[in-house]
């Protein structure tokens, strides 16, 4: 097979699969296929079968693969600074797709919704992030934003920050999030001391801080609410506050 042909062949090959795409949908794809597809709108005159394999037996699922470092995927053969763009593009469309999907909406009523882009945005992280999500008077979503990034403790995040962040949006509620590299979900004591912390100031500035979200590895969420520690901690600072008053 001389290079024209084999050009002919590749072409038929991605037409096939943006075809199959546009009668089908995303759910007839394998994962591979998915990847694929993503690697040829980087270099579409080339073969990106046999890279997209070798991606996904690296890191060995699709959101592992898109959340790969640019480092990490120039170690797969066939994978280059083109092929990295269109994961990376790709990438960032499905967070600004998802991050502006929640602005609007009631946080009560759309907590999943809220999950899935903070999952999309922090999962995979390897250094901690904190993750503010923006409420008004009636739960609904004003804004989200990154506040700190690094080690999340106490003595890491800037309450004052924070707190002027929520009152330039005119918020009246906070949901924070962060993330643990490690995947575990189980919170440390530094995170509860956090939770109290933020709590306590926000409790000063007539800001209520609704939640701490903490995204491990796989699609789980851990909540202070749910768990029960946001009303042992809303309790604990009543009692302080009524102290000082």
């Amino acid at each position: 097979m001389d290079k024209d042909e084999w050009q002919q062949q590749g072409a038929g090959h991605r037409q096939r699969l943006r075809d199959k795409f546009l009668e089908q949908g995303i759910e007839a794809f394998t994962d591979s296929e998915v990847i694929e597809l993503l690697l040829t709108f980087g270099t579409p005159r080339s073969d990106c079968k046999a890279a997209a394999r070798a991606a996904l037996a690296q890191f060995k699922t699709l959101p592992a693969v898109l959340d790969a470092a640019p480092v990490q995927l120039q170690q797969v053969k066939g994978i280059g600074p083109k092929n990295i763009f269109a994961l990376q593009f790709i990438q960032g469309v499905a967070r600004r797709y998802l991050r502006q999907r929640i602005v609007g909406k009631t946080y009560i009523n759309s907590s999943r919704e809220v999950a899935d882009y903070l999952l999309h945005t922090m999962r995979g992280l390897q250094h901690e992030v904190l993750t503010v999500v923006f409420l008004d008077a009636a739960h609904g979503i004003i804004d989200s934003a990154v506040v700190a990034e690094g080690t999340v403790t106490v003595n890491t995040v800037y309450p004052r920050e924070l707190v002027k962040a929520a009152l330039a949006r005119n918020a009246s509620g906070l949901v924070i999030a962060h993330n643990h590299p490690s995947g575990s979900l189980t919170p440390s004591r530094q995170d509860e001391e956090l939770t109290r912390s933020l709590h306590l100031i926000c409790s000063f500035m007539h800001i209520s801080l609704l939640d701490h979200l903490i995204i491990g590895g796989g699609d789980q969420v851990y909540s202070f609410a749910d768990s029960g520690q946001m009303a042992r901690i809303r309790d604990d600072c009543r009692r302080i506050l009524e102290r000082a008053g």
